[in-house]
């Protein structure tokens, strides 16, 4: 299966989302289904997938060349069937890397969102993978949380001041790789869909440079 798709009946043709999972839970994760369900509610065209290695029912991510093969494969079915006027791509920790690197080559994509960024492996502060990202002319929403093992926080803010005003950063106080701030407390993700909702339409109403 490549994507499960989340059409609203009052979708106006505008908008798709497209997000890709982590490296350790497939598309059927809590995460990815609160998001996938949260934003098609929210009026747009959601999708979601597998890549490859979870399809096998590996555990070990194919490398990246295959990953972004598939994210690529994703991006022009949805195109081709959907035909959106714009198409926003991202998705958690590795599935946002993987949709960092064909952003930019991908006529199709609009834009990025990252449900926290991997900017460095964990404990390895200086591993960083910000390179690409300047690069990119699009605009990047960056939510992560505060506590979160894979993006030191003092970091990711310097990439996001020198990647500039095509970027923004949210961040969820207290929150882990995940944005969870506990385990009964479920209102940070509530509070990353409702920012992911207003950047995307500030995009959408005023794409800017």
């Amino acid at each position: 299966m490549i994507s499960i798709i989340e059409k609203p009946e009052e979708w106006n043709g505008n908008t798709a989302l497209i997000l890709a999972h982590g490296a350790g839970q497939d598309m059927r994760s809590a995460f990815m289904t609160f998001f996938h369900e949260e934003m098609a509610r929210r009026g747009l065209l959601s999708v979601k997938f597998d890549f490859e290695y979870m399809e096998r029912k590996k555990k070990v991510p194919d490398p990246q060349p295959k990953l972004r093969e598939r994210y690529r494969q994703v991006i022009q079915e949805i195109a081709s069937e959907f035909k959106p006027k714009r198409i926003f791509i991202g998705g958690k920790s590795m599935g946002g890397r993987v949709a960092s690197y064909i952003a930019g080559d991908t006529d199709a994509v609009t834009g990025l969102i990252f449900l926290g960024y991997p900017l460095h492996p964990p404990g390895k502060t200086d591993q960083l993978r910000d390179e690409h990202l300047y690069e990119l002319k699009k605009p990047m929403l960056f939510i992560s949380g505060t506590r979160d093992a894979l993006a030191e926080r003092n970091l990711l803010q310097k990439v996001v001041d020198r990647i500039g005003s095509r970027a923004t950063l949210l961040w969820i106080e207290g929150g882990d790789h995940s944005l969870k701030t506990s385990r009964k407390n479920s209102n940070s993700l509530v509070s990353a869909a409702e920012a992911m909702e207003k950047w995307l339409e500030k995009w959408i109403q005023n794409p800017g440079p």
